[in-house]
């Protein structure tokens, strides 16, 4: 049987490679050359906009990031050796940048600054580090990723149970729940801002209200021991509804015949969520779980709306402060070392996820 031009053009191998040559052109220009780049500039002193040529500088960018180092000072004494006191009477000890500062007998502190402190008996302990800033920033994403990945995954998995039901007027719901996903992250930061506004945001009014007056109104945003949880409480609000959706379709896999035979042999409602539902979820838990990791690791645009990075850097994350160096700092080589970092630790933790959740043969 003789092809007809038609079937032979379908049929040829360059027909594939066409169809898919405009996806694999734009995947290459704005993801594989993007990360080839940042991967390369990390190793150099690359400016946004610089006179001076471009320099290869090995690790040096990384070890100003990551640098740490620890400090034990023991308190002060006097002459008869009796421990030194101050007006206050608590125990004097010299100052940090006595060792931080042209210290030969510590030359691995030098330029570093205070991080973390606590009292270890009459000893104070410091953790230095060569970026305060990054390693707050570092600190707030991790705190942020442990918090909200199995809050919001808990909290969809709960909603897409109560609406996988066959009621009148689900379908209402179900738009309520997904609606805040449709609406742009900046017009829900906005918002939130005016929620928690210390004057007078909804939020304090709410609460002043409940309590009868009794409630003191806070500045969630401008206190460094609120701004971030208030950012994790808006974020969580923000993405249970598209995860919602995930378990919902995850749950509308699972045969109704299993669910049937759990009925004819007693099965309560948790041991039917335990023995039937959650197995039958397997694959959706372990895509959920990446994806909200990758999506908490990438938080920027509620702080770049609601805080900027404040109070008092207590609201920096990875991918803010990637952004304020490489563009706001025009250093370049900076932005692109929290990047490679910051795509070392989500490749790291979805594998480790992966593994963990993997089906086990038995």
């Amino acid at each position: 049987m003789k092809l007809t031009p038609t079937k032979s053009l379908q049929n040829h191998p360059l027909a594939g490679w066409s169809l898919a040559g405009p996806a694999i052109f734009l995947i290459t220009l704005f993801l594989i050359v993007p990360f080839i780049l940042a991967f390369t500039l990390s190793f150099t002193n690359q400016r946004l906009i610089s006179p001076n040529p471009t320099e290869w500088v090995g690790m040096r960018n990384f070890d100003q990031l990551l640098g740490v180092g620890t400090l034990v000072l023991q308190p002060e004494t006097d002459e008869a050796g009796a421990l030194v006191r101050d007006a206050k009477g608590e125990l004097s000890y010299p100052r940090v940048r006595d060792y931080t500062r042209n210290n030969a007998e510590y030359p691995q502190l030098s330029g570093k600054r205070e991080w973390l402190s606590w009292d270890w008996g009459d000893s104070k302990v410091y953790v230095l580090a060569s970026d305060v800033v990054f390693m707050k920033a570092l600190t707030n994403t991790v705190l942020f990723v442990l918090f909200v990945a199995p809050i919001q995954a808990g909290l969809a998995l709960l909603l897409a149970v109560l609406i996988n039901q066959k009621l009148k007027g689900i379908n209402i719901f179900r738009a309520i729940y997904f609606m805040p996903v449709v609406v742009s992250i900046v017009v829900v930061s906005l918002l939130w801002r005016f929620i928690y506004s210390g004057q007078s945001g909804l939020l304090n009014n709410m609460l002043g209200f409940l309590s009868f007056g009794a409630f003191k109104p806070v500045d969630w945003l401008g206190n460094p021991a609120t701004a971030l949880w208030s950012i994790l409480a808006m974020s969580v609000w923000q993405g249970v509804g598209f995860h919602m959706v995930i378990w919902l379709s995850g749950l509308q896999t699972i045969p109704v015949s299993l669910y049937e035979a759990a009925d004819i042999e007693g099965a309560t409602t948790w041991q039917k969520f335990r023995y039937v539902t959650w197995p039958g979820l397997r694959n959706t838990a372990v895509l959920i779980l990446i994806v909200i990791t990758m999506q908490a690791f990438s938080l920027f645009s509620q702080i770049d709306v609601m805080t900027g990075g404040g109070p008092v850097d207590s609201t920096q994350t990875m991918v803010f402060q990637a952004v304020e160096r490489g563009y706001g700092q025009q250093n370049i080589a900076g932005g692109s070392a929290i990047s490679v970092i910051l795509f070392l630790i989500v490749l790291t933790i979805s594998m480790a996820q992966r593994y963990l959740t993997r089906e086990r043969n038995r």
